[in-house]
């Protein structure tokens, strides 16, 4: 026996076909931010909607305009109802002092 088969016995043998391996990609995890927000004017409604464009869930509370202006308050939640609307979103209210604005993405259940 000479070095040369002794080395062939010790070393691994390098084949000429090579392997490949599949690796499957994970999905990017997106996370959901949740903001809780005061609309207290008009002018509040266009920083909302900035958020919901961002993808937000937005609990918005309504309390201290409604007491305030209800017609400011009017104006203010169908402004943010076109927004919803515009970019397939959804947006309800949950009692008399808040209300819930999602984007496209997620819907609020409300029962059957």
């Amino acid at each position: 026996m000479n070095f040369k088969e002794i080395f062939e016995k010790i070393l691994p043998q390098k084949s000429e076909e090579t392997e490949f391996f599949e690796l499957e990609e994970k999905p990017e995890e997106k996370q959901i931010s949740v903001r809780i927000e005061n609309l207290n004017s008009f002018a509040d409604s266009e920083k909302i909607q900035q958020f919901l464009r961002e993808g937000n869930v937005i609990f918005l509370r309504i309390k201290d305009l409604r007491e305030r202006d209800i017609s400011e308050l009017q104006k203010a939640v169908n402004r943010l109802k076109k927004t919803c609307a515009a970019m397939d979103g959804d947006i309800v209210g949950i009692s008399e002092d808040y209300l819930i604005i999602t984007p496209n993405f997620a819907r609020v259940y409300r029962g059957k």
